[in-house]
Protein backbone atom coordinates (compact mmCIF):
# COMPACT_ATOMS: atom_id res chain seq x y z
CA UNK A 1 0.00 0.00 0.00
CA UNK A 2 1.11 3.36 -1.18
CA UNK A 3 0.26 6.97 0.76
CA UNK A 4 0.29 10.75 0.11
CA UNK A 5 -0.70 12.38 3.07
CA UNK A 6 -1.47 15.45 1.21
CA UNK A 7 -2.03 17.48 4.15
CA UNK A 8 0.59 17.47 7.31
CA UNK A 9 2.82 19.94 9.50
CA UNK A 10 5.77 17.75 9.86
CA UNK A 11 8.36 20.65 11.22
CA UNK A 12 6.20 19.73 14.58
CA UNK A 13 6.51 15.89 14.33
CA UNK A 14 9.73 13.92 15.52
CA UNK A 15 11.71 11.44 13.68
CA UNK A 16 10.19 8.57 14.78
CA UNK A 17 6.80 9.44 13.26
CA UNK A 18 8.58 9.80 9.60
CA UNK A 19 10.04 6.06 10.87
CA UNK A 20 6.66 4.90 12.07
CA UNK A 21 4.53 6.71 8.66
CA UNK A 22 7.55 4.76 6.38
CA UNK A 23 6.21 1.44 8.13
CA UNK A 24 2.61 2.06 7.45
CA UNK A 25 3.10 3.01 3.52
CA UNK A 26 3.62 6.40 3.31
CA UNK A 27 6.02 7.95 0.76
CA UNK A 28 5.33 11.28 -0.08
CA UNK A 29 3.70 14.32 1.98
CA UNK A 30 3.32 18.26 1.19
CA UNK A 31 3.36 20.13 4.14
CA UNK A 32 1.52 23.31 4.05
CA UNK A 33 2.73 26.47 5.73
CA UNK A 34 0.55 27.17 9.19
CA UNK A 35 0.48 28.76 12.69
CA UNK A 36 2.96 26.99 14.67
CA UNK A 37 0.88 27.81 17.66
CA UNK A 38 2.66 30.96 19.07
CA UNK A 39 1.90 34.42 16.99
CA UNK A 40 5.27 35.40 15.25
CA UNK A 41 6.38 38.89 15.62
CA UNK A 42 8.26 39.60 12.33
CA UNK A 43 8.30 38.73 8.46
CA UNK A 44 11.73 37.20 9.35
CA UNK A 45 10.45 34.69 10.92
CA UNK A 46 8.45 33.41 8.39
CA UNK A 47 11.18 33.40 6.41
CA UNK A 48 13.43 31.35 8.32
CA UNK A 49 10.17 29.01 8.36
CA UNK A 50 10.17 29.44 4.69
CA UNK A 51 13.54 27.87 4.49
CA UNK A 52 13.32 25.14 6.59
CA UNK A 53 10.10 23.81 4.73
CA UNK A 54 12.05 24.11 1.32
CA UNK A 55 15.38 23.01 2.44
CA UNK A 56 15.81 21.06 6.00
CA UNK A 57 12.29 19.12 5.98
CA UNK A 58 12.79 17.75 2.54
CA UNK A 59 16.10 16.47 3.86
CA UNK A 60 14.61 15.19 7.15
CA UNK A 61 12.13 13.25 5.18
CA UNK A 62 14.23 11.72 2.69
CA UNK A 63 16.29 10.14 5.50
CA UNK A 64 13.24 7.97 5.56
CA UNK A 65 12.41 7.50 2.39
CA UNK A 66 9.60 10.34 2.01
CA UNK A 67 9.31 12.52 -0.56
CA UNK A 68 8.44 16.34 0.73
CA UNK A 69 6.86 18.90 -1.07
CA UNK A 70 5.07 22.14 0.90
CA UNK A 71 3.19 24.68 0.46
CA UNK A 72 3.63 28.34 0.88
CA UNK A 73 1.45 30.88 2.16
CA UNK A 74 0.64 33.60 4.88
CA UNK A 75 -1.93 31.28 7.05
CA UNK A 76 -5.25 33.13 7.78
CA UNK A 77 -5.02 33.19 11.61
CA UNK A 78 -1.64 35.68 10.73
CA UNK A 79 -3.47 37.62 8.22
CA UNK A 80 -4.73 39.57 11.00
CA UNK A 81 -1.41 40.61 12.48
CA UNK A 82 -0.33 43.84 10.81
CA UNK A 83 3.18 42.56 11.54
CA UNK A 84 3.46 40.00 9.31
CA UNK A 85 1.50 41.78 6.33
CA UNK A 86 4.96 42.38 4.92
CA UNK A 87 5.20 38.00 3.93
CA UNK A 88 2.99 39.10 1.02
CA UNK A 89 5.92 40.81 -0.46
CA UNK A 90 8.34 38.04 0.12
CA UNK A 91 6.08 34.88 -1.03
CA UNK A 92 6.94 35.64 -5.05
CA UNK A 93 10.61 34.33 -4.34
CA UNK A 94 9.63 31.47 -2.60
CA UNK A 95 6.82 30.51 -5.26
CA UNK A 96 9.48 29.97 -7.64
CA UNK A 97 11.13 27.26 -5.60
CA UNK A 98 10.67 23.28 -7.09
CA UNK A 99 9.70 21.98 -3.87
CA UNK A 100 6.66 24.40 -3.31
CA UNK A 101 3.91 22.85 -5.08
CA UNK A 102 0.56 24.77 -4.43
CA UNK A 103 0.05 28.01 -2.45
CA UNK A 104 -1.84 26.95 1.13
CA UNK A 105 -2.28 27.49 3.08
CA UNK A 106 -4.75 30.05 2.96
CA UNK A 107 -8.20 30.97 3.40
CA UNK A 108 -10.37 32.23 6.83
CA UNK A 109 -9.93 31.65 10.72
CA UNK A 110 -12.30 34.55 11.72
CA UNK A 111 -13.63 35.41 8.49
CA UNK A 112 -12.49 39.06 8.92
CA UNK A 113 -11.82 41.80 6.21
CA UNK A 114 -8.00 41.24 6.70
CA UNK A 115 -8.01 37.77 6.31
CA UNK A 116 -10.16 37.78 2.95
CA UNK A 117 -7.20 40.89 1.70
CA UNK A 118 -4.49 38.12 2.03
CA UNK A 119 -7.39 35.61 0.83
CA UNK A 120 -7.81 37.29 -2.39
CA UNK A 121 -3.75 38.41 -2.79
CA UNK A 122 -2.72 35.11 -2.87
CA UNK A 123 -4.76 33.78 -4.96
CA UNK A 124 -3.92 36.16 -7.56
CA UNK A 125 0.05 35.16 -6.47
CA UNK A 126 -1.26 31.26 -7.30
CA UNK A 127 -2.66 32.43 -10.82
CA UNK A 128 0.42 34.39 -11.79
CA UNK A 129 2.83 31.61 -10.54
CA UNK A 130 0.66 28.58 -12.26
CA UNK A 131 0.11 26.60 -8.78
CA UNK A 132 -2.82 24.77 -7.46
CA UNK A 133 -4.38 26.66 -3.57
CA UNK A 134 -4.96 24.66 -0.63
CA UNK A 135 -7.66 26.63 1.18
CA UNK A 136 -7.89 26.06 4.92
CA UNK A 137 -11.70 26.57 6.06
CA UNK A 138 -12.59 27.72 9.55
CA UNK A 139 -13.05 25.78 12.74
CA UNK A 140 -16.41 27.89 13.69
CA UNK A 141 -19.45 28.85 11.22
CA UNK A 142 -17.39 26.22 8.78
CA UNK A 143 -20.77 26.29 6.45
CA UNK A 144 -20.77 29.72 5.91
CA UNK A 145 -17.08 30.12 5.90
CA UNK A 146 -17.14 27.37 3.09
CA UNK A 147 -19.77 29.40 1.09
CA UNK A 148 -17.77 32.66 1.27
CA UNK A 149 -14.53 30.94 0.06
CA UNK A 150 -16.12 29.16 -2.76
CA UNK A 151 -17.66 32.78 -3.47
CA UNK A 152 -14.28 34.52 -3.31
CA UNK A 153 -12.52 31.11 -5.24
CA UNK A 154 -14.96 31.99 -8.32
CA UNK A 155 -14.68 35.80 -8.46
CA UNK A 156 -10.50 35.25 -8.39
CA UNK A 157 -11.00 33.20 -11.93
CA UNK A 158 -8.94 30.17 -10.73
CA UNK A 159 -10.75 27.33 -12.17
CA UNK A 160 -12.15 25.00 -9.19
CA UNK A 161 -10.05 22.24 -10.38
CA UNK A 162 -6.71 23.74 -9.30
CA UNK A 163 -8.40 24.29 -5.92
CA UNK A 164 -8.30 22.27 -2.77
CA UNK A 165 -11.02 23.15 -0.16
CA UNK A 166 -9.85 21.74 2.78
CA UNK A 167 -10.64 20.34 6.61
CA UNK A 168 -14.73 19.45 4.93
CA UNK A 169 -17.38 17.27 7.17
CA UNK A 170 -20.55 16.37 6.36
CA UNK A 171 -21.70 19.79 6.81
CA UNK A 172 -19.58 21.15 3.94
CA UNK A 173 -18.76 18.24 1.25
CA UNK A 174 -22.18 18.31 -0.65
CA UNK A 175 -21.34 22.06 -1.71
CA UNK A 176 -17.60 21.82 -2.56
CA UNK A 177 -18.55 18.79 -4.66
CA UNK A 178 -20.95 20.99 -6.47
CA UNK A 179 -18.44 23.69 -6.98
CA UNK A 180 -15.96 21.17 -9.38
CA UNK A 181 -13.42 21.91 -6.24
CA UNK A 182 -11.26 18.97 -5.04
CA UNK A 183 -12.14 17.89 -1.48
CA UNK A 184 -10.24 18.00 1.17
CA UNK A 185 -10.74 15.91 4.98
CA UNK A 186 -8.69 15.89 8.17
CA UNK A 187 -8.48 12.79 9.63
CA UNK A 188 -8.24 13.69 13.92
CA UNK A 189 -8.20 11.55 17.09
CA UNK A 190 -10.96 13.42 18.49
CA UNK A 191 -12.07 16.40 15.93
CA UNK A 192 -13.02 17.26 12.51
CA UNK A 193 -13.13 13.79 10.99
CA UNK A 194 -13.05 10.31 11.68
CA UNK A 195 -12.20 7.07 9.61
CA UNK A 196 -15.52 5.68 9.89
CA UNK A 197 -17.00 8.95 8.93
CA UNK A 198 -14.99 9.22 6.10
CA UNK A 199 -15.62 5.99 4.49
CA UNK A 200 -19.94 6.96 4.99
CA UNK A 201 -18.81 10.03 2.38
CA UNK A 202 -16.70 8.32 0.06
CA UNK A 203 -19.97 5.56 0.05
CA UNK A 204 -22.00 9.13 -0.90
CA UNK A 205 -19.63 10.79 -2.96
CA UNK A 206 -17.25 8.49 -4.08
CA UNK A 207 -13.75 8.76 -4.98
CA UNK A 208 -13.62 11.64 -7.93
CA UNK A 209 -11.67 14.85 -6.05
CA UNK A 210 -11.44 13.42 -2.79
CA UNK A 211 -8.22 13.65 -0.62
CA UNK A 212 -7.74 12.47 2.90
CA UNK A 213 -5.03 13.88 5.29
CA UNK A 214 -3.97 13.88 8.53
CA UNK A 215 -2.58 17.28 8.86
CA UNK A 216 -0.84 16.43 12.30
CA UNK A 217 0.60 19.64 13.92
CA UNK A 218 1.84 20.15 17.13
CA UNK A 219 -1.84 19.50 18.97
CA UNK A 220 -3.54 15.93 19.47
CA UNK A 221 -3.58 14.21 16.48
CA UNK A 222 -2.29 11.43 14.49
CA UNK A 223 0.36 10.98 11.51
CA UNK A 224 -0.93 7.46 10.84
CA UNK A 225 -5.01 8.46 10.30
CA UNK A 226 -4.37 8.09 6.64
CA UNK A 227 -3.82 4.41 6.99
CA UNK A 228 -6.76 4.27 9.50
CA UNK A 229 -8.94 5.25 6.58
CA UNK A 230 -7.04 3.47 3.68
CA UNK A 231 -7.47 -0.13 6.42
CA UNK A 232 -11.42 1.07 7.23
CA UNK A 233 -11.87 1.62 3.58
CA UNK A 234 -11.16 -1.84 2.70
CA UNK A 235 -12.74 -3.14 5.85
CA UNK A 236 -16.13 -1.70 4.47
CA UNK A 237 -15.57 -3.23 0.84
CA UNK A 238 -13.49 -0.91 -1.21
CA UNK A 239 -11.45 -2.33 -3.08
CA UNK A 240 -7.79 -1.87 -3.52
CA UNK A 241 -7.78 0.14 -6.11
CA UNK A 242 -9.69 2.43 -4.38
CA UNK A 243 -7.78 3.26 -1.71
CA UNK A 244 -4.78 3.89 -4.57
CA UNK A 245 -7.26 6.48 -5.63
CA UNK A 246 -8.23 8.47 -2.17
CA UNK A 247 -4.56 7.63 -0.71
CA UNK A 248 -2.21 8.09 -4.04
CA UNK A 249 -3.12 9.19 -7.57
CA UNK A 250 -5.96 11.82 -6.29
CA UNK A 251 -2.83 13.63 -3.80
CA UNK A 252 -0.68 13.21 -7.28
CA UNK A 253 -3.09 14.16 -9.47
CA UNK A 254 -3.88 17.47 -7.92
CA UNK A 255 -0.35 18.85 -6.87
CA UNK A 256 0.72 17.69 -10.05
CA UNK A 257 -0.54 19.92 -11.92
CA UNK A 258 2.47 22.58 -10.31
CA UNK A 259 4.90 21.08 -13.11
CA UNK A 260 7.27 19.79 -9.72
CA UNK A 261 5.81 16.85 -8.45
CA UNK A 262 8.20 14.17 -9.34
CA UNK A 263 7.80 10.88 -7.28
CA UNK A 264 9.88 8.55 -9.92
CA UNK A 265 13.20 9.33 -8.43
CA UNK A 266 14.00 7.88 -5.04
CA UNK A 267 14.06 11.24 -2.44
CA UNK A 268 16.51 13.26 -2.13
CA UNK A 269 18.42 16.00 0.41
CA UNK A 270 16.62 19.66 -1.33
CA UNK A 271 19.16 22.52 -1.42
CA UNK A 272 18.98 25.13 1.16
CA UNK A 273 17.74 28.84 0.37
CA UNK A 274 20.88 29.53 -0.83
CA UNK A 275 21.41 26.29 -3.30
CA UNK A 276 23.71 24.59 -0.94
CA UNK A 277 23.11 21.00 -0.27
CA UNK A 278 22.44 20.13 3.50
CA UNK A 279 24.57 17.82 5.48
CA UNK A 280 24.42 16.06 8.27
CA UNK A 281 26.87 16.72 10.54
Amino acid sequence: MRIFDPHIHMTSRTTDDYQRMHAAGVRAVVEPAFWLGQPRTNVGSFLDYFDALVGWEPYRAAQYGIHHRCALALNPKEANDPRCAGVLAELPRYLLKDSVVAVGEVGYDSMTAEEERAFEAQLTLARVNDLPVLVHTPHRDKAAGTRRTLHVVRDAGIPPGRVLIDHLNELTAGMVADSGCWMGFSIYPDTKMDPDRMVTLLKEYGTDRMLVNSAADWGRSDPLKTREVADAMLAAGFGEDDVDRVLWRNPVAFYGQSGRLDLETGPQAAPDHAGNTIKRG
